[in-house]
């Protein structure tokens, strides 16, 4: 029978080195306490505490960067691809220097100034008047070696920051509501309530009509709504919801259902380009398969089918808008969308 001790470690702090028989080493044991600057030199201590001070004031700067920023667009009535882009950057950066000033000046904070060692003790239910001036004593020890009572500009900075901190989250939740049923319903597309005029349909982006000739089998336009490059306030938000794809194929091909017999012209047909998932683009159209593609997640939609999906997440078809040639021949709207365009979301009300 062997030896027990053979391999495992040893009384007096030795233990077996592994790959060598009877091969043992001495156990260094836990290196000696060295203390940090900051806690022998009252400079070094000082320079600490501005050094954390200046983070905080960085992390509440950045958070009113981000206010500005958000609702510089709506302030200056300026919805221009150049500012969105513009507010974006500087959204992305006032975020960071909000998020990393408080955070790195918390974790500066503990590194540099407060205690550096442990103390454990055992849990115990508090259950007499003793117990509890106990656990009141444990709370201001606390308190007192984080020095937060001797920093007052730390504490007063560290309050700012976490005071200026939500409200970033605030301003974006309230832009959630109200309801969006009423402005997603309602496009450029609709005709003239006064004359009744009817919208012609346009190529994106340089505004100019399209005649239902110049449509050939296979092929696909993006298009705009007639004056919406005239808009001089809120073009953006317009073409966001009245964006469309143009197509034509065999008439023969197309699935109409009833009710949708007047909504094409010989073979040529135009649908949302939102897609209903989250309100990406959808700008890939699959000429062979007649099969609608938004690059974001994938989801396809079945042209001769009235854009059903047949793959993906979005949940409902792609609305189509009703069109006809006029008198001229151009491409005309006879009507907005039947149901709102873009996402679903829980407020809205299906067709």
């Amino acid at each position: 029978m062997g030896n027990p001790s053979d391999g495992a470690p040893q009384q007096g702090g030795t233990v077996a080195t592994a790959g060598q028989a009877g091969g043992q080493f001495e156990d260094p044991g836990i290196p000696p306490h060295r203390p940090r600057l900051a806690d022998t030199d009252p400079r070094a201590a000082k320079r600490a505490e501005r050094q954390v001070t200046a983070l905080f004031v960085i992390s509440a700067i950045g958070t009113v960067a981000f206010l500005i920023s958000y609702f510089a667009i709506e302030l200056g009535h300026d919805s221009s691809i150049e500012t969105i882009r513009t507010q974006n950057i500087l959204l992305g950066l006032s975020t960071a220097f909000a998020m990393l000033g408080i955070g790195t000046g918390i974790v500066h904070w503990a590194k540099a100034l407060m205690p550096d060692h442990e103390v454990s003790e055992a849990r115990h239910a508090v259950r007499t008047e003793e117990d509890r001036a106990a656990a009141v004593r444990i709370v201001d020890d606390i308190i007192e070696e984080t020095g937060i009572k001797r920093r007052p500009l730390i504490r007063n900075t560290l309050i700012g920051a976490l005071a200026l901190a939500p409200l970033p989250a605030l301003a974006v939740f309230g832009d959630l509501g109200p309801n969006a049923n009423d402005k997603l319903r309602h496009t450029m597309w609709a005709p003239n309530a006064q004359t009744g005029k009817k919208v012609r349909l346009t190529r994106d982006p340089d505004g100019t009509p399209i005649r239902a000739s110049d449509v050939t089998i296979g092929s696909a336009f993006h298009v705009i709504p007639e004056g919406l490059n005239d808009l001089k306030e809120g073009k953006l938000n317009e073409k966001a919801k009245a964006v469309v794809l143009l197509m034509r194929l065999n008439p023969e091909d197309l699935n109409i259902s009833k009710g949708r017999e007047s909504w094409s012209y010989n073979g040529i047909v135009a649908y949302s380009k939102i897609c209903t998932h989250v309100g990406c683009p959808v700008a890939l159209y699959e000429q062979q398969t007649h099969h609608l593609l938004c690059p974001c997640h994938q989801s396809t939609f079945d042209l001769t089918h009235e854009c059903q999906v047949i793959f993906g997440p979005a949940s409902r078809p792609l609305p189509q808008l009703p069109i006809e040639v006029d008198t001229d021949g151009y491409l005309v709207a006879t009507s907005d969308f039947h149901e709102p365009v873009g996402p679903s979301y829980w407020e809205r009300e299906y067709s």
